[in-house]
C-alpha cells in the first residue's frame, strides 16, 4: 500500500477535530525542547555513536515521540525506521604496494610512502595498473570542463591534483572535490591517487593507513565507492614525484603549470605502473533512521512531500580518554537540539487544527558524522518517490546560546526555498542573513546535500550571527564543536531553542501550503548541475 492510500481518519481526527487556537502556529514549549535534549544528550546514551545501543535508544525515543503526536510511520514496511545497512572495513595484515618507474621496481613503505583505503566491496585485491595524469580530475557538464578528454583511463589509475583550480565558488569547489572518485570511475579508472598541488601538502596517508572505512553497502555497492573504482591511494611527496619518472613532464613541472590562478594542466599518460595487494576484513551492521509522516490534505498536492530532517547520531565515546576524564561526546547542540526542535515542529503541525496541503515527512537521520551516510542512503533508497519531494529543510546544530534575531539559510543563493524562510521569519521578526562563512562551504556538509544532488531544492538552517551571535559561534567552534564539552553544561537558552522550533514549523508549513513548488534559480550551478530539466526561477 502506498503512502498516499493510507487511511487518514485517526490523524484527521487529531488535526481537524482540535479546537482552533487564537494563533494556529502555536509556540513550541521550551520545557519540552529541554526535555528532548536532556534525554538525547544524557551520558546513558553514550554519545549516540553509529551502530551502538545508545543510538538505538535515541531512535526509539524519537519514534515514540512521533507516535505520541499522531504522526504516521514513514519508514520501511509500514514502520518507523529505515534500517541502513552499514559496513566497516579495515586492513587485514599490511597491504603491499610496488611501484615500477624508470626501469626499477620498489616496494613502497606502508604508512610512510603509501597507504590504500580499505575496500568495502572486495575482500581481496591483487591488481596491476598503468597510470595517467589527469590534471585536477574534474569532468563537469555544468562548468563545461573535462580533464579526462582525450585520455585513455580504461582499467588504469588516475593521478590527479587534490582540490580544484583557484577562482571557483567555494561551494562549487567543495562539491567537485567530493566527487572526484565518481568522475574518475566514469572515465573508466580503476584507481585514484590525489596528490597535493603544493609541495609537501597534506595527504591522506594516516587516514588510509590507520582508519577503517565506513559506508552503507547494498547489493554489493558502497554508497561512496563508485562502481569500477577498486582503490584510492595516498602517497608521500617522494613517492608521488617518482610516479612522473620518465614521463612527458615531472611533478614539479606540472605543479608549475597549475600555479597561475585558474590554470588547468593538460593530462598525459605516465610510464610508471603500480601493483596493489591488499586484504580487507568487514563488520556489517545496521543503524536506524526514524521517519514520521503527516499526510497532506490537498488531493492535488498530497502526493508531494516537504522534508524536515536532522541527524540523530553523534560521535559516541572518546577512545583515548584518560582515566577520570570525560569520554562521552554528548552532542547536545550537534545535534540533539536539532532533533528536539524538529519534534516540536511536528507537534506544531498536529496542534494547528488543519493538515498541510502537501505531505510533510520528518526524518531523524543516522550516519551523518561519518560523511552524511544515512541521508545519502535515503536519497538513493527513498521511502517516498524522490521526484515528488518538493523541498527539504535540514536542522543541524542550532546554537541557542543567545537570543538570536536572524538565521542563515545555507543554499539561499540556489533556490526559492530561501524566500519562504524569509517570509516565515518576517512573521517572527527574524531576519535572513547572508552566509557568514562562505570559505567553510557549509552547503555541501550536511544532510540536505544528498537531496540537493538529486535535484531537490534544499537548505540548511542555522541560527545567525546577529544579536551578538558571532563571538558565541566562534567560541562554540573553538571549544565545544565535536568535543566532549558539547554537553548540557552549556548555558542553553531553551526559549531561543523553542523559538527556532516555531520558525521551523512556519517555514515547513508555508512550503507545504504554497500552490507552487520551490524552484532552483536560473544560473545557479547546483540547479543546472542537479536539476537541468526542472523549470527555474529568476532571482
Amino acid at each position: 500500500m502506498t503512502l498516499r492510500s493510507w487511511a487518514l481518519a485517526p490523524l484527521a481526527a487529531v488535526l481537524v477535530g482540535a479546537a482552533p487556537a487564537p494563533d494556529a502556529e502555536l509556540a513550541a514549549s521550551a520545557d519540552r525542547v529541554r526535555a528532548h535534549v536532556e534525554f538525547l544528550a544524557n551520558d546513558l546514551l553514550e554519545g549516540r555513536g553509529l551502530g551502538t545501543r545508545g543510538h538505538e535508544l535515541a531512535a526509539l525515543y524519537v519514534a515514540s515521540q512521533f507516535r505520541s503526536l499522531g504522526l504516521r510511520p514513514g519508514g520501511e514496511r509500514g514502520g518507523w525506521y529505515q534500517r541502513v545497512p552499514f559496513r566497516r572495513a579495515a586492513h587485514e595484515g599490511v597491504p603491499t604496494v610496488t611501484l615500477t618507474a624508470g626501469g626499477r621496481t620498489d616496494k613502497l613503505r606502508w604508512a610512510s610512502d603509501v597507504a590504500v583505503r580499505p575496500s568495502l566491496t572486495e575482500r581481496q585485491r591483487d591488481m596491476r595498473s598503468a597510470l595517467v595524469f589527469a590534471g585536477y580530475g574534474i569532468a563537469d557538464r555544468a562548468l563545461g570542463t573535462d580533464d579526462f578528454r582525450g585520455l585513455n583511463l580504461r582499467g588504469k589509475t588516475a593521478v590527479v591534483f587534490a582540490g580544484t583550480p583557484a577562482g571557483l565558488n567555494s561551494e562549487v569547489a567543495a562539491h567537485l572535490g567530493s566527487q572526484k572518485a565518481r568522475m574518475a570511475a566514469a572515465a573508466g579508472a580503476i584507481g585514484l591517487i590525489e596528490i597535493p598541488v603544493q609541495p609537501n601538502g597534506q595527504t591522506r596517508l594516516g587516514q588510509f593507513a590507520g582508519s577503517p572505512a565506513v559506508d552503507w553497502v547494498a547489493g554489493g555497492t558502497a554508497g561512496s565507492t563508485p562502481s569500477g573504482l577498486r582503490f584510492r591511494m595516498a602517497l608521500s611527496e617522494q613517492a608521488a614525484a617518482r610516479l612522473f619518472t620518465g614521463a612527458r613532464a615531472s611533478l614539479a613541472q606540472v605543479r608549475a603549470q597549475a600555479a597561475p590562478r585558474g590554470a588547468r594542466p593538460t593530462g598525459f599518460p605516465l610510464t610508471a605502473s603500480l601493483t596493489v595487494r591488499a586484504n580487507s576484513q568487514w563488520e556489517d551492521f545496521t543503524s536506524p533512521a526514524v521517519l514520521g509522516l503527516i499526510p497532506g490534505s490537498d488531493p492535488r498536492l498530497a502526493s508531494e512531500y516537504v522534508l524536515l530532517t536532522g541527524h540523530l547520531d553523534h560521535l559516541g565515546i572518546k577512545k583515548d580518554a584518560k582515566p577520570g576524564e570525560d569520554r562521552i561526546y554528548n552532542g547536545a547542540l550537534d545535534n540533539a537540539a536539532g532533533i528536539a526542535t524538529m519534534v516540536e515542529a511536528a507537534r506544531a503541525f498536529t496542534s494547528a487544527g488543519t493538515r498541510p496541503r502537501r505531505s510533510v515527512l520528518f526524518i531523524a537521520h543516522t550516519g551523518e558524522e561519518l560523511g552524511l551516510l544515512g541521508a545519502d542512503y535515503w536519497a538513493a533508497n527513498p521511502t517516498v518517490p524522490i521526484g515528488q519531494v518538493a523541498a527539504a529543510v535540514n536542522l543541524d546544530m542550532p546554537v541557542p546560546l543567545y537570543p538570536f534575531s536572524d538565521v542563515v539559510a545555507f543554499g539561499a543563493d540556489h533556490s526559492t526555498v530561501a524566500r519562504t524562510v524569509a517570509a516565515a521569519g518576517r512573521t517572527m521578526n527574524v531576519a535572513v542573513s547572508p552566509d557568514p562563512m562562505p570559505e567553510q562551504s557549509i552547503f555541501v556538509r550536511s544532510d540536505h546535500y544528498p537531496l540537493a544532488r538529486r535535484g531537490v531544492p534544499a537548505i540548511l538552517l542555522f541560527t545567525g550571527y546577529g544579536s551578538g551571535g558571532k563571538p558565541i559561534w566562534d567560541k562554540f567552534f573553538d571549544e565545544r564543536y565535536h568535543s566532549v564539552r558539547d554537553d548540557l553544561s552549556q548555558p542553553i537558552l531553551w526559549d531561543a531553542a523553542a523559538r527556532y522550533a516555531q520558525l521551523n514549523y512556519r517555514i515547513a508549513r508555508r512550503l507545504a501550503d504554497d500552490p507552487q513548488r520551490p524552484r532552483w534559480y536560473a544560473g545557479s550551478y547546483f540547479g543546472e548541475a542537479f536539476a537541468p530539466g526542472q523549470p527555474k526561477a529568476t532571482r
